[in-house]
């Protein structure tokens, strides 16, 4: 359930100004002085303890889940700041909902596609979202599921519980090493270049990259190629590109047929990069190697999606940036966010847009 938590500090304030209202004159009805924000989900530890701290009228929603879309419409109206995460939807139903005293919408993530942008401008929200943060965190996760699907993880793992475990086998369950590789990365960003610099260290020795335009900083360290060049040419491919109209589910049929058959494909960008039905059947017909997603569509996905009873693709629940370190800063920004619209500036991180 959604709750009001409505503390001291603004209770004595708005005592305050009941009575000096009364004796202007003026009705008892006066309005709110503290700024009415909703909240999505309960935050971290201590950005949770800050949020509790901030003179609003909060309305937090305290279940470890989406907070239901009937309850959203309800209490966003009012509202002049709505902190929301990835599952949320927010668009022109939400705005309108909310009335004009919307200010901004601020969201616990680096991506922002559950947002109708359109929608926003067209009411004067501005956005707020968690960059940069994000970084050192995904490229970790990253790096975990190529490594888990080039060695086998998932397998390695079933085999020491279900008792296949047997003697030392010379062909059992060999996976690939990375030195002396190619990595190719779709999407250069941030993030895309703490993976390249995190699997240098275990030995890659070439980087390809293909994005939206050459990298004049990363000439010397990676190669900006054509899409099929990085595709036919690299050992591992990782996605962490945005999802837009021109990404989108361009990892299909003919994209995996390009692949080396010993290549690994990973995914730590968005489910929506990938035609899932192509992979399923890329994994089936063996024309590649294996694959490791934190990223799905849809997500949550069906325990009885075919990717889960593949033995060559490691599946994690989107978790790439579920350290505490990255989660806390992740509060902190959004707090910051909306403080700063409430205060007549720019959020902290601001989507133009």
């Amino acid at each position: 359930m959604a709750t009001r938590i409505l503390f001291r500090n603004q209770i004595f304030k708005k005592s305050q100004a009941l009575i000096l209202n009364q004796r202007l004159g003026f009705h008892s009805a006066s309005r709110n002085l503290a700024p009415k924000v909703v909240v999505t989900r309960i935050l971290p530890q201590h950005s949770q303890a800050r949020l509790l701290a901030q003179d609003f009228d909060l309305i937090q929603w305290q279940e470890d889940r989406l907070m239901p879309r009937e309850e959203l419409l309800k209490e966003v109206r009012g509202a002049e700041g709505l902190l929301c995460v990835l599952g949320d939807k927010i668009d022109k139903e939400v705005f309108e909902a909310a009335g004009p005293s919307l200010k901004t919408v601020t969201t616990m993530s680096v991506g922002y596609d559950h947002i109708d942008l359109q929608a926003a401008k067209a009411h004067g929200v501005q956005i707020g979202y968690t960059p940069d943060v994000l970084t050192d965190a995904t490229a970790d996760l990253t790096v975990l599921l190529t490594l888990a699907a080039a060695r086998r993880m998932k397998e390695g793992m079933q085999a020491a519980q279900n008792g296949e475990w047997r003697e030392w086998r010379p062909n059992w369950l060999c996976g690939y090493q990375f030195q002396g590789k190619t990595l190719g990365m779709v999407g250069m960003g941030r993030i895309g270049q703490a993976v390249a610099q995190r699997l240098r260290a275990f030995g890659i020795n070439r980087v390809l990259y293909w994005g939206r335009g050459e990298k004049a900083e990363l000439r010397g360290q990676a190669e900006f190629a054509t899409f099929n060049e990085l595709l036919s040419e690299s050992d591992y491919v990782v996605a962490c590109c945005a999802l837009t109209p021109e990404t989108k589910e361009i990892f299909d049929y003919a994209a995996f047929s390009k692949m080396k058959k010993t290549a690994i494909f990973a995914n730590s960008a968005r489910g929506g990069v990938v035609k899932q039905d192509d992979l399923v059947r890329a994994l089936e017909e063996n024309l590649i190697a294996g694959a490791g997603l934190d990223v799905t569509t849809p997500e949550p996905l069906p325990t009885n999606h075919p990717l889960f009873h593949l033995p060559n693709c490691v599946i994690l629940p989107h978790i790439g940036s579920a350290t505490i370190e990255a989660r806390e800063v992740m509060g902190d920004i959004c707090i910051d966010n909306i403080l700063n619209v409430l205060q007549n500036k720019k959020p902290r991180c601001a989507l133009e847009f």
